[in-house]
C-alpha cells in the first residue's frame, strides 16, 4: 500500500512528465502531482488537464455517516475484498481540520497499515481545511487523479460531522450512508438530506441491540418515498469488527453500479455532478482572479475597515468589484460551446 499525506509545496516538474510517471505506477510522482493540487501550486492545473483523459472508468463508491459509524473500518474491509479480485484501489479519506493547529489527525492511515506493502492500494489522508459538507475543497480533484493512476474502484470517505454530508453524492456513482444502533433517536439522526441521498444503507455494527429498529425505521421511511425510478436503496447489516456482510455489501454496490451503467442513471448522475462542479470551477477561478490581479490583501483589508466602520455598503460594494471584474473582461469574446 502507499500511504501519503498533504506535504509542502512539491517541487516543479514538467507536468506531462509527472503524469506519465504517476501513469506507470510511480507512487512518488501520485503523491507529488496531488501536493501540487491541494497547495495550488503552480502546474497544478495542467496536471489536472492531463489526467483528465484517464478518467471516467473507474467506479465510484462514496461511504458517509456519523462519526463511530464505522466508515473506516468498511472501507479497509471492502478494499480487501476488492484486492481479493485483483481490482486496483485507491481511497480518499477526509478527516476534520482542527480549528487551532490546522492539521489533522488522519487517522485513517493508522487503521489501514496492513495494506502497506500492497502495491495495488492507494489511500490518501487529507484535511478538510474548514471546508464543510463532508469533503474538502479539492476531494473531487484529487480523486480524479487517483483514478488517473489506473485505479478501478476509488473509495472516498467523509469526514463523518453529521447531517450535512451530502456533498459525497455529487462525487461518487454509489453513495453508502453507514448507521449504527444507538444513536438515540435513530430516525433523526438520517434526516436533513442522508436520507435522501443513500443508493444503499448499511446498519453497521448489527450484532447489538437496536439493529432491527434502525432497519425497520429506514424502511419505514422509504415507504414514504416515491421510487418510481426503479432502485429502492436496499439495507445490508454488516459487523464490521468481523467482517461479516462485507461481501453482501460489496455485490450489493456491484449491482447498483449495474443497475445505474444499464438504466442510464450514471450518465445522469455524472452529467448533474459535472453542471455543480464547473459552477464551482467558475466561480473558483473568478475569485482567484479578483483577489490576485484585482484586489490585493491590503485593499481587502481596507474595504474590511469600511464595511465593519459602516462606512460602506457590502452589498454594492461587491457588486461594484464584481462589475469592475467583468467590464475589464468584457472585451474578450465568450468561449464557444
Amino acid at each position: 500500500m502507499a500511504t501519503s499525506t498533504t506535504t509542502g509545496a512539491a517541487s516543479l516538474e514538467d507536468p506531462k512528465t509527472l503524469i506519465a510517471r504517476l501513469r506507470s505506477g510511480d507512487v512518488r510522482a501520485l503523491a507529488r502531482a496531488i501536493s501540487l493540487v491541494e497547495n495550488d501550486a503552480p502546474g497544478a492545473a495542467d496536471v489536472l488537464s492531463g489526467c483528465f483523459p484517464y478518467t471516467g472508468q473507474a467506479l465510484r463508491i462514496g461511504l458517509t455517516g456519523a462519526p463511530g459509524a464505522g466508515k473506516s473500518t468498511l472501507v479497509d474491509l471492502l478494499a480487501r475484498h476488492y484486492r481479493a479480485q485483483s481490482e486496483s484501489v485507491g481511497i480518499v479519506a477526509v478527516d476534520p481540520t482542527s480549528p487551532f493547529t490546522g492539521g489533522a489527525i488522519l487517522g485513517d492511515r493508522i487503521r489501514m497499515q496492513s495494506h502497506h506493502a500492497d502495491p495495488g492500494l492507494y489511500i490518501r489522508s487529507m484535511a478538510t481545511r474548514g471546508f464543510l459538507g463532508g469533503l474538502a475543497s479539492t476531494t473531487a480533484d484529487i480523486a480524479s487523479i487517483v483514478e488517473a493512476s489506473g485505479k478501478t474502484r476509488l473509495m472516498i470517505e467523509t469526514v463523518g460531522v453529521g447531517q450535512d454530508e451530502v456533498d459525497i453524492v455529487r462525487l461518487a456513482d454509489v453513495t453508502v450512508v453507514i448507521l449504527v444502533p444507538g444513536l438515540g433517536d435513530d430516525v433523526q439522526s438520517i434526516k436533513a438530506g442522508i436520507l435522501e441521498i443513500a443508493d444503499i444503507f448499511v446498519v453497521n455494527k448489527s450484532d447489538r441491540e437496536g439493529a432491527d429498529r434502525v432497519e425497520r425505521e429506514i424502511r419505514a421511511m422509504q415507504s414514504l418515498g416515491d421510487h418510481a425510478e426503479g432502485w429502492v436503496p436496499p439495507v445490508v447489516r454488516t459487523v464490521a469488527s468481523t467482517g461479516e456482510g462485507t461481501t453482501a455489501l460489496a455485490e450489493t454496490i456491484e449491482r447498483c453500479a449495474q443497475w445505474l451503467r444499464e438504466s442510464g442513471k450514471l450518465e445522469q448522475k455524472r452529467t448533474a455532478a459535472w453542471q455543480q462542479r464547473l459552477l464551482e470551477m467558475v466561480r473558483q477561478r473568478l475569485t482567484r482572479e479578483l483577489v490576485q490581479h484585482h484586489l490585493g490583501t491590503s485593499e481587502l483589508a481596507t474595504y474590511a475597515r469600511a464595511v465593519a466602520a459602516r462606512d460602506e455598503d457590502p452589498y454594492v460594494l461587491v457588486e461594484r468589484l464584481v462589475r469592475g471584474l467583468v467590464d475589464l473582461h468584457s472585451g474578450e469574446s465568450r468561449p464557444s460551446i
